[in-house]
């Protein structure tokens, strides 16, 4: 039995939360860029958990805005979709099988764009989340009346740029707008980007004004682990729990985090979820969670990747059963990151709280959350994450933190690839190939022609890093020899040498 709107009337088993048929007639409220699994398993949990409580009632549209895969399995399952929600809390274990009826259509921007404008003018939408990666949200000097503009941001300005035409530029019919991209202040930043596009595209000035006073564009970070579809024996496990198959089922951790600001009127009433879990926060000033998150979370994510998956290591959980990996990325949190990020409002004892939390997290026995899958954008990443730790360290210490230099020099040989018939690159790594996911790939692979040189022309790369980090003392030096350590005595052997001498 497949999941959907009429199935759920047969679901037997208790072991799963049922939605109740009134949630399908709520309205739509909410437009969403992106069908990832990041914002199934969060804003839409929220949203969801607060519509069975009777909070929000309201539903999302779903924008799918790649040309990559399709929309089917949303179609034949009614939009419906399973989260296993599983994990540890307060060393308890915790297990939950949830049926998401929070999204109302998913709408293509290739094949839908005429519909997905026409939802500018449903006087009930009051809130607009994306998801696009950081590398999503760049300017690109494009027409927004295209049909569809390419990038995400000119598609938002061609929707917000609709609204203001259809209600004549009505103060009340601004939008809450909360980009879930993790970069610091990724709401100003998604604000002056559409500002300047209106103006490449001539736009005027009353709109202009209308998009700057009666829309708050928030500043937010979210948390939570979730690697996407269940395995193959786990999927067959928990469809013969739940008494049906559900081929967008996802698991998550049991943490979540959503951390929004600015905290107002406008905000508050369009986030109105907020009230159905503590795992949303609205406040003044998220500084404190971004960079707990993003340094400590992210970063260390960020500097293991390439390495575990370098070593071996196909999940995060298996990297954190082996002593001399599991080391590493404590060290690497604790003793290099958390004091590069303290200040008078993150100390040092909070930093390491975090840390201690983090470690759980990578160690839940539930998930399998894979290396490999951490590497997609993996420059963009490491540009975004831990330069400006490795810069505030350097500033701090004036010495080269050797841990950062290993995940760094783990990066430039992940990146050594070749490029294959069928346009893509891949690495090797003990006779096996892997698929390398990053914007720059064919860059490193050019680098890598001249391999003495790799990593001197990596580092001095001011485009990749907003800095040349080959001018930071003895740091180019410490990537190189840790790289050719790598490739002559293994990863592995690398690891658990530099662990060893650090304990």
């Amino acid at each position: 039995m497949i999941l959907s709107k009429q199935t759920i009337q047969q679901i037997k088993s208790t072991a799963v939360q049922i939605p109740g048929q009134k949630y399908f007639d709520f309205p739509e409220k909410v437009l969403q860029f992106g069908t990832g699994v990041l914002l199934r398993a969060l804003p839409d949990y929220f949203i969801d958990k607060a519509n069975k409580q009777d909070i929000f009632n309201g539903r999302i549209v779903v924008v799918k805005s790649t040309d990559t895969g399709d929309t089917s399995a949303f179609e034949r399952q009614d939009n419906l979709y399973t989260i296993c929600v599983r994990g540890l809390e307060a060393g308890k274990k915790i297990e939950e099988h949830i049926i998401n009826a929070s999204i109302s259509r998913v709408l293509s921007a290739k094949n839908d764009w005429k519909k997905i404008l026409a939802c500018a003018a449903n006087p009930d939408m009051e809130l607009i989340i994306s998801n696009t990666t950081e590398v999503g949200i760049v300017l690109v000097n494009e027409d927004i009346h295209a049909s569809p503009p390419i990038s995400f941001p000119a598609k938002l300005l061609a929707f917000l740029y609709e609204r203001f035409k259809f209600f004549n530029g009505d103060v009340d019919k601004g939008m809450v707008i909360v980009p879930t991209e993790l970069l610091p202040d990724n709401g100003n930043k998604l604000l002056s980007i559409l500002l300047e596009l209106a103006k490449l595209n001539e736009l005027e000035e009353s709109f202009l004004s209308w998009l700057k006073k009666n829309n708050c564009f928030c500043n937010s970070l979210v948390d939570r682990i979730v690697p996407g579809k269940l395995s193959v024996q786990q999927q067959q496990e928990t469809a013969s729990i739940l008494g049906y198959t559900d081929e967008l089922m996802i698991m998550s951790e049991t943490y979540r985090l959503w951390a929004i600001e600015p905290d107002n009127e406008k905000v508050r009433r369009a986030l109105s979820f907020s009230k159905a879990d503590e795992g949303m926060i609205i406040a003044p000033d998220i500084y404190l969670y971004r960079e707990l998150k993003l340094r400590l979370l992210n970063g260390s994510h960020t500097l293991s990747c390439g390495l575990a998956h370098l070593a071996g290591f196909t999940l995060v959980r298996e990297a954190m059963q082996d002593a001399a990996f599991s080391s590493y990325i404590k060290t690497l949190m604790i003793d290099e990151i958390a004091p590069a990020i303290t200040d008078k409002n993150l100390t040092i004892e909070k930093a390491i709280d975090f840390a201690n939390k983090v470690l759980d997290r990578y160690s839940n026995p539930f998930i399998e959350h894979k290396w490999l899958s951490i590497t997609l954008q993996y420059s963009s990443k490491i540009s975004m994450r831990d330069v400006p730790v490795l810069l505030n360290y350097y500033k701090i210490f004036g010495k080269t933190p050797a841990l950062i230099a290993l995940g760094f020099a783990a990066h430039i040989l992940f990146m050594k690839s070749v490029k294959n018939a069928d346009g893509n690159y891949y690495g090797e790594i003990n006779g096996k190939n892997y698929l390398i996911q990053d914007n720059n790939v064919d860059y490193y692979a050019e680098k890598w022609k001249q391999p003495q040189t790799v990593v001197k022309t990596v580092l001095s790369n001011t485009d990749l890093w907003g800095n040349d980090l080959s001018a930071l003392p003895g740091f180019s030096e410490a990537v190189s020899d840790k790289l050719h350590a790598m490739i002559e005595k293994g990863v592995q052997a690398v690891v658990k040498e530099l662990t060893g001498k650090m304990s």
